[in-house]
């Protein structure tokens, strides 16, 4: 099964771009986080979180012997349990150097991550930041914002009232400001002509489910889609970062 790949990240209207992507087709592993804090701090947190993800799933490529800090859930695939270990790692790392910092306290970033094996994805989420999946024309939004509004109203509620609720904005789990976090987790089967879009809320804030369809589309590589949807958050007036990052599978 043969995946494309595209991402686009701008800063928008905001001085620094705190979000940041990173994608590795031979580890097959796909990252977007959105950092926040004071200064730089944000910019930090992102980088750690992607930097700490990327190397354990490095280290644990070969399947060798491997040191799981945080146990083994049975329930799920080796490679479900290497994701959420990485991100588990990462809020460890990016909680400790803000702790060992003044400049950084208080940093945090979203993540969300996926791991492709074979035909199975597994995805891990923490904060806002989505994963959704194109399937024969509809959009499915595989994640769950860790958000005060989408915990108290659901999913779809919460989407209908984002535009004007003044609590939208309110996290209510990020990677990097408590010692342990517990990211969101699931498995999907990849079927040709599936479409995976990972977006920061500097896109999905401002596209809903039909904007975000009418891109996919309207567009056909997996690059021109992650760009036309972080220029189309843009067009629209995003207040924030935007990245997308588009696997379109083939």
């Amino acid at each position: 099964m043969e995946l494309t790949v595209g991402s686009r990240t701008e800063t928008g209207p905001r001085k620094m771009n705190q979000d940041h992507v990173g994608w590795w087709p031979d580890l097959g592993l796909y990252v977007v986080a959105d950092g926040m804090g004071g200064h730089n701090a944000g910019e930090v947190a992102s980088h750690l979180a992607v930097e700490t993800i990327h190397q354990f799933i490095v280290d644990t490529a070969a399947g060798g012997d491997i040191t799981w800090p945080f146990g083994i859930e049975v329930a799920s695939s080796i490679e479900l349990n290497r994701l959420t270990t990485a991100v588990r790692l990462a809020n460890r790392k990016v909680y400790a150097e803000g702790t060992r910092h003044a400049e950084l306290s208080g940093m945090g970033t979203t993540v969300v991550a996926v791991l492709v094996s074979g035909d199975r994805m597994a995805l891990a989420s923490v904060g806002d930041s989505r994963v959704y999946r194109w399937r024969d024309g509809g959009l499915e939004q595989l994640t769950r914002d860790d958000t005060w509004l989408a915990s108290v109203l659901g999913a779809k509620e919460a989407e209908q009232a984002e535009a004007t609720h003044p609590l939208r904005h309110v996290l209510t789990s990020v990677v990097g400001t408590r010692d342990d976090v517990k990211p969101g987790a699931r498995e999907e089967q990849l079927r040709s002509g599936d479409t995976f879009v990972l977006c920061s809320d500097g896109v999905h804030g401002r596209l809903d489910s039909t904007a975000i369809s009418e891109v996919l589309q309207g567009t056909s590589t997996a690059p021109d889609r992650a760009a036309r949807l972080v220029e189309e958050a843009l067009t629209r007036g995003t207040s924030d970062n935007a990245t997308a990052l588009v696997i379109a599978v083939v």
